[in-house]
């Protein structure tokens, strides 16, 4: 009996031929930029070491367009971002032992927030492998140890014929929900060889649909249409997963109000009659969401962030959709369904009865109010202003990526996200130096519109090397740096919890002449002047840099009493 499938995996004449004649002057190296392109890889980033020459050496002889960033850790961040951006598995060719250990942070954080990025390293030869002290340069017992407890899955390859296999399942492991980074490591001699099997075309690696199970949405539909005080927390999944309609069309049908986490920012609109917006770091937020009878969990685990801080008791039946089983249920009791937010969310919308709630948008109208006049009580005008200013001088369209510093940790509560997809920070994992090289990755993803990074001159100087990358390749993105002469949330915490702090303050260069002698227009501005000279950097084209000497506080936590 013929299967059609048979037919399909029939090769035409001409492939035939190809195969036979594959082109000479190939190596390993070429295996793997040949099975990226198959698999619709369009960029890579990375760096070069002498473990890896054989993978660079082939991207020569390919159409994939490199990016070279100056610090591995930097070059993991700008594939996150490119991965966030696109939905797109990113590649990120590295080397062995320091190369590869140096991108642990960065791909801490495309774990924690779901970004789908395809790690490939490489190894030391094939005889020094198996954990013996053969001296090799760079040589670790077990490098992809280090890094089981930190990506989604790791791959190892030891034969030529192994790599485009084994590249097509990480890529379809990296891009099935959750979204996360993946490893695949390649030792030297194997990449280097001389290889003579056929070019890789066409490669499948489709990534799977996690499909809630329909007793349960059953189950979770009847709560929601019944209850009579539903709200909804929405995280980074309802992002990762491109569901924030199915979200707006299911909190409008329940008439359920929508609290958006730090990594969920833009996943329901800002100013819509149901929006709680993002103020989860709030007492009176925590009140409101405690209060509801159900609450709709969708792509969060319900984690630090998004608790305030594990304050969060609710008192409701609580339901949760997630995609990562681990995160079911790992904090509160729920009603837990294994599934990608949109399919869960669609499920839902199929089933949920309409709900008539004419108290739900003057309870979100109370609530917003009350947060104002507790935001407003603290005489922090420099820091709403210098916010507003942000917001105003970006573009509607533009993304942002923002470092750990008290500007992002306001923008994670207060700042307008204008659409999803579009505010991202490190908040997952929580290190430094994210900001830009991340919001490098988006210029590369996307060179129609600017791009904003955000960072305190602590972070900055985690990347300033990346200056030299932005000019280079004369990515569009302007970088805000606010300086405060330190690390200014720790100083804060340190002051309260000690009476004064230790090892916050920092000797910084002079940003604006450092930028200028990498070629980078810099600016110093004020936080009268930053709206027109954010605006201005935004709108000329290529890397920019623009420094704001302030120091900020923070708005008082709520979780403390």
């Amino acid at each position: 009996m013929t299967h059609d499938h048979d037919l399909e995996l029939r090769p035409t004449a001409a492939q035939i031929s190809a195969a036979l004649n594959p082109p000479p002057g190939r190596n390993g190296g070429d295996l793997v930029v040949e099975t990226l392109a198959g698999l619709g890889a369009t960029t890579v980033f990375g760096l070069p070491g002498q473990h890896a020459l054989g993978m660079f050496d082939a991207l020569r002889r390919s159409d994939l367009r490199y990016i070279g960033l100056r610090v591995e850790n930097n070059a993991g961040f700008a594939a996150d971002a490119y991965g966030r951006i696109t939905g797109e598995a990113a590649p990120l060719l590295l080397s062995t032992g320091p190369g590869a250990l140096t991108s642990l942070a960065a791909l801490q954080e495309a774990r924690a927030a779901s970004a789908p990025v395809l790690a490939i390293s490489s190894q030391i030869p094939t005889a020094g492998l198996g954990g013996g002290r053969h001296g090799y340069l760079h040589e670790l017992p077990d490098q992809s140890a280090s890094f089981r407890g930190v990506v989604k899955s790791v791959h190892t390859v030891r034969t030529q014929s192994q790599i485009p296999s084994a590249i097509a399942e990480a890529w379809k492991s990296a891009l099935t929900a959750p979204h996360g980074p993946v490893w695949v490591e390649i030792p030297q001699d194997v990449l280097l060889a001389e290889t003579l099997l056929p070019v890789v075309t066409a490669v499948d690696a489709t990534p799977e649909d996690v499909l809630p199970r329909p007793e349960l949405t059953a189950v979770a539909a009847d709560l929601l249409s019944r209850a009579a005080r539903p709200a909804i927390i929405a995280g980074g999944g309802v992002v990762r997963a491109d569901a924030s309609k199915k979200l707006r069309q299911l909190a409008e049908k329940l008439r359920a109000p929508v609290v958006t986490t730090p990594g969920g920012k833009g996943a329901f609109p800002w100013t819509h009659p149901l929006s709680l917006q993002s103020w989860l770091e709030d007492r009176y937020t925590t009140d409101f969401l405690e209060d509801a009878d159900v609450v709709l969990v969708v792509g969060s685990g319900l984690g630090e962030l998004s608790s305030n801080y594990h304050t969060f008791a609710p008192r409701g039946r609580v339901i949760q959709i997630e995609a990562d089983l681990g995160k079911l249920e790992s904090n509160h009791p729920a009603l837990g369904i294994h599934a990608d937010a949109w399919h869960g969310l669609q499920a839902l919308l199929e089933t949920v009865t309409e709900r008539a709630d004419p108290t739900a948008e003057g309870r979100v109208a109370e609530l917003l109010d009350r947060v104002r006049e507790r935001i407003d009580s603290q005489e922090l005008t420099l820091e709403q202003g210098v916010l507003e200013s942000v917001r105003k001088a970006l573009p509607a369209n533009s993304p942002s990526f923002w470092d750990m510093t008290i500007l992002a940790y306001w923008a994670w509560s207060a700042f307008d996200a204008k659409g999803p997809n579009h505010l991202h920070s490190a908040q997952g994992a929580g290190g430094l130096g994210y900001g830009f090289p991340a919001a490098l990755g988006a210029a590369a993803a996307d060179p129609t519109r600017p791009v904003l990074a955000v960072s305190g001159d602590g972070g900055a100087l985690y990347s300033i090397a990346e200056l030299a990358t932005a000019k280079q390749y004369d990515l569009n993105v302007t970088w805000l740096i606010v300086d405060d002469g330190g690390y200014g949330i720790l100083r804060e915490y340190m002051t309260d919890a000690f009476g004064e702090a230790t090892a916050t303050e920092l000797t910084r260069p002079d940003y604006v002449a450092l930028a200028e002698s990498f070629g980078v227009r810099g600016v110093r501005t004020s936080p009268e002047a930053l709206e027109s000279d954010l605006a201005k950097a935004l709108t000329e084209p290529g890397p920019s840099v623009v420094v704001l000497p302030a120091v900020l506080r923070m708005f008082a936590a709520t979780h403390l009493g």
